[in-house]
């Protein structure tokens, strides 16, 4: 089973967690622990970073920073192999550094959920992130993914607890898509 020799779950960390009102990472963080996920791995990204810090406080998950998207894919792959379920988080400017790694999900049937924070739309300001920005979900989908994308804060954890579930119960590899309306445009 899944996790069963982390330690157990106690309390809420997202009851003890800082969260700012409203914010959705909240309920991507409590889709995670109700899916029994105990690894997160990420490139640090302002977008996920309330989410990601929520991952780093609770014990029974491993926050796993990466240096480059793509070691995600190898990542998650251990995970399974390991017997424990875990999560990609992105932006969707390192979708195009995993291209060649996304054979690795088809060839090797392991679940695969991709949680990828949009740039390159609505009130992008930096012209670089725009290029891979509109291709990400025909990228994703070319690497075997269903793809979601979400607009609105109300659908964030439906929509995480049901790609949670098509991937590990149903072998489906699901890429979220949390468009920059969402999320907000960066300024700098």
């Amino acid at each position: 089973m899944p996790g069963d020799d982390a330690k157990p779950r106690e309390g809420s960390v997202a009851n003890e967690f800082d969260w700012a009102p409203g914010d959705w990472r909240r309920d991507i963080f409590e889709a995670f622990r109700a899916a029994d996920v105990r690894q997160v791995a990420y490139v640090p990204d302002a977008g996920h970073a309330s989410l990601i810090r929520a991952c780093h406080a609770d014990n029974a998950m491993k926050a796993v920073v990466l240096t480059t998207e793509e070691e995600g894919i190898g990542v998650l792959a251990g995970a399974h192999l390991g017997g424990q379920r875990g999560v990609l988080l992105m932006q969707s400017s390192g979708v195009g550094n995993c291209v060649n790694t996304f054979s690795l999900i088809r060839n090797c049937g392991f679940p695969m959920v991709a949680i990828v924070t949009m740039r390159g739309e609505w009130g992008e300001f930096n012209p670089w992130q725009v290029p891979m920005g509109q291709g990400t979900e025909a990228a994703m989908k070319e690497g075997g993914f269903v793809v979601h994308r979400l607009d609105r804060a109300d659908e964030v954890g439906p929509a995480v607890a049901a790609a949670l579930s098509m991937a590990f119960d149903g072998g489906t590899p699901v890429a979220l898509l949390l468009s920059q309306r969402l999320i907000g445009a960066k300024k700098f």
